[in-house]
This record gives structure tokens, C-alpha cells and sequence, in this order.
């Protein structure tokens, strides 16, 4: 019997596991699923109950269908669990992300995973990084691998902003990743913090920005936008 411990992501988002990079050169038919497996960073406790950022990994797996019976997402309860929070979160934030990319979602099917047995992960600040990375899914394109981001997405549109952005970040750094975006305003709660040496840290507060700092690609398509 496993010991249940828990992940408290309280805004941001990646270590116990090795992701795995999914990039697609051709366009698959509906019965193809596509698969990435993506770094969010989060916060926990250490043996002395000091908070410390932690990296996980989160696998999604996206099917294109051929009907349209609307945005389907499940999550996976083993090995490891996904919090009510981070389950509304993510299935929010990838709506509002599809709309902004003028996409329909409506025959989108996501399956996530956290492949942490015992664990459960909770909050909503990895909903950015899940919904931009099943976005870039459904666009045939991938997440740069190394390169995460912490925060939600407003009703607007918008990355929101988060808390324990420096623990997050010094774990990114011990996790040697190689680009975090995190929102352009900062938590209350944070204060002053400095960026490790050769981080590489961006702010960012629009779906664009983040988006291609996150695929170095463009949300919309040119010949999309009027």
C-alpha cells in the first residue's frame, strides 16, 4: 500500500521522471493519437516542511476525432492523480486556448497522466503549459523540449499570474531546463528574488508571447488573422 503524498502546485509550473518529445512532421489521419510528454513546475515540502519548488512530468495524449460532440478531457487516476483544481483549470484553459487560436475543440480528445504513483497534483498553475502544449498538439507542432511555463490563463486571454515563482525557478535550474516563461505580473507573495546564473527566464502575458516561446511558432496562423 502506497503512502499518499501530495504536490501542491499553488500558480506555476517540472523531477523525478524524464520527458519524452513528441513532434509530428505530417498531418495524422483521426485515429492517430499524438503524444508529448511535458516539465510543470510546482511546489511542495521538505523534510523540515520548508516549501521547495519541484519539477514533474505530465504526459498528454491528443485524438483528433471525426465527430464533433465537444472538448473531451480525462484524467488518468494511476499512477498518480490530479487534483479537482487542476482538473478545472486544465479543462478551462484549454478552451479558452483553442478559442484564441480560432480552433474548434469539439472533436478534440485529451488524455492526461501523472505518471508519479501516490502522488496527487494540485492547483491550476500548470493549466498554461497543459492547454498551450495540446494546442500545439492539435497544430501539428510540439513543445521545444526543455522549455516550460508557469501560470493559468484569465478569462481575457491572458498568462495570470502565480505564486513561488523563485522556488520554481531554482528548480528548473537544478532540473538544468533550458527556458522558463513565467506572467508578467508578479504575486504579492513572491518579493524580490534574482535569477540563477545562464537561467533563462521570460515574462510573458499574452497567449502569443507564450506560445512562441514556448514552439517558436505563432498562435494564429498569418493567413488566419484579418
Amino acid at each position: 500500500m502506497f503512502r499518499h503524498f501530495t504536490i501542491w502546485i499553488m500558480v506555476t509550473f517540472s523531477v523525478l521522471l524524464m520527458a519524452s518529445r513528441a513532434a509530428a512532421t505530417e498531418t495524422p489521419p483521426p485515429s492517430q493519437f499524438l503524444h508529448q510528454s511535458i516539465p510543470v513546475l510546482g511546489m511542495t515540502l521538505d523534510k523540515t516542511r520548508q516549501p521547495v519548488g519541484i519539477v514533474t512530468y505530465v504526459m498528454i495524449h491528443f485524438h483528433q476525432r471525426s465527430d464533433h460532440d465537444g472538448l473531451k478531457v480525462h484524467f488518468r487516476k494511476i499512477p498518480g492523480r490530479f487534483g479537482p483544481l487542476a482538473r478545472k483549470g486544465v479543462a478551462t484553459a484549454i478552451d479558452r486556448v483553442a478559442k484564441s487560436a480560432n480552433l474548434q475543440d469539439d472533436s478534440w480528445t485529451v488524455v492526461l497522466t501523472f505518471p508519479y504513483s501516490g502522488l496527487t497534483l494540485y492547483g491550476d498553475s500548470l493549466s498554461a503549459m497543459v492547454a498551450l502544449s495540446v494546442l500545439a498538439l492539435a497544430k501539428n507542432e510540439a513543445i521545444v523540449y526543455g522549455r516550460t511555463l508557469t501560470g493559468r490563463i484569465t478569462e481575457d486571454g491572458h498568462i495570470g499570474k502565480v505564486a513561488g515563482i523563485p522556488y520554481k525557478i531554482s528548480a528548473a535550474y537544478s532540473e538544468r531546463l533550458d527556458r522558463v516563461l513565467i506572467p508578467d505580473e508578479q504575486h504579492p507573495g513572491d518579493g524580490e528574488w534574482r535569477t540563477p546564473f545562464l537561467m533563462h527566464v521570460s515574462h510573458v502575458g499574452t497567449l502569443e508571447e507564450a506560445y512562441q516561446g514556448l514552439t517558436g511558432r505563432s498562435l494564429v496562423p498569418k493567413q488566419l488573422l484579418k
